[in-house]
């Protein structure tokens, strides 16, 4: 039986208090998640490579197309179970107030703080190397 909308509401609030209140668990609770979802990009991978394989052995014996987008499904299979899965960014909540709450650690409201600290470092260092000459 499918939550209702605020039930749904409700447990995204209390995993974000979770989360909040206790990181090391919420991302041990999630980490369980994310090797299922590993296991089963492997398993896709490998099937697709094994279908491709299959395409790849028809088309030898048939036509040459086949044989193409066999071997294109098997690279297509590697390369899904190869590559890391993305990961959600969690872009916080604003408050009422319009401050934002809940953002990892780097983002800030005008982009991402490392490449604002990285242009702040190069012109901190271009200053020094004019200074000293």
């Amino acid at each position: 039986m499918p939550l209702s909308e605020h039930e749904q509401k409700m447990l995204e609030q209390m995993e974000h208090a979770l989360a909040a209140e206790d990181p090391r668990f919420a991302s041990q609770m999630n980490g369980a998640r994310s090797q299922a979802a590993l296991r089963r990009r492997y398993i896709l991978g490998a099937v697709g490579v094994l279908v491709g394989l299959a395409l790849v052995l028809v088309g030898v014996n048939t036509v040459i197309w086949v044989g193409v987008v066999g071997f294109a499904v098997m690279v297509a299979g590697a390369a899904y179970a190869l590559t890391p899965p993305r990961r959600r960014v969690n872009l916080g909540t604003v408050a009422a107030d319009g401050s934002i709450k809940g953002r990892g650690p780097g983002r800030s409201k005008g982009g991402s703080s490392r490449k604002q600290g990285l242009m702040e470092r190069l012109d901190e260092r271009w200053e020094r190397r004019q200074n000293d000459l």
